[in-house]
């Protein structure tokens, strides 16, 4: 089986307050960019050794609340159908998708 290699860059710019002014990263895999921009993101990293989760939770002060408020809706979606690929159980991933949709009324998201 044939090795391969991806990378993903990350580069942080911060203001004269070290708050992010902006984020840019680019990856191997990145289609139709050379890099992008965001207003936030979240890093998570297993820790296997000491069991722990190692993160990163960055945004800019250009980020709206009600941009937080989606992303943050978004990113619990997508955690919920990691965990069922991850482990394979539909019930309490759906548990999972029934508090996202909960967090969601409760911060007023509209679905569109």
């Amino acid at each position: 089986m044939k090795s391969e290699s991806k990378k993903i860059n990350i580069e942080v710019f911060l203001d004269e307050e070290n708050i992010p002014s902006d984020i840019k990263w680019k990856a191997t895999d990145l289609q139709g960019y050379d890099e992008a921009s965001c207003r936030a993101m979240f890093l998570s990293l297993w820790d296997q050794k000491n069991k722990d989760t190692l993160r990163l939770d960055l945004w800019t002060k250009e980020m709206t609340i009600d941009e937080m408020k989606i992303f943050f809706h978004q990113t619990l979606v997508t955690m919920a159908d990691t965990l069922e690929r991850s482990i394979n159980d539909s019930r309490i991933s759906g548990d999972m998708r029934d508090f996202c949709d909960h967090f969601a009324e409760k911060m007023e998201i509209v679905r569109e």
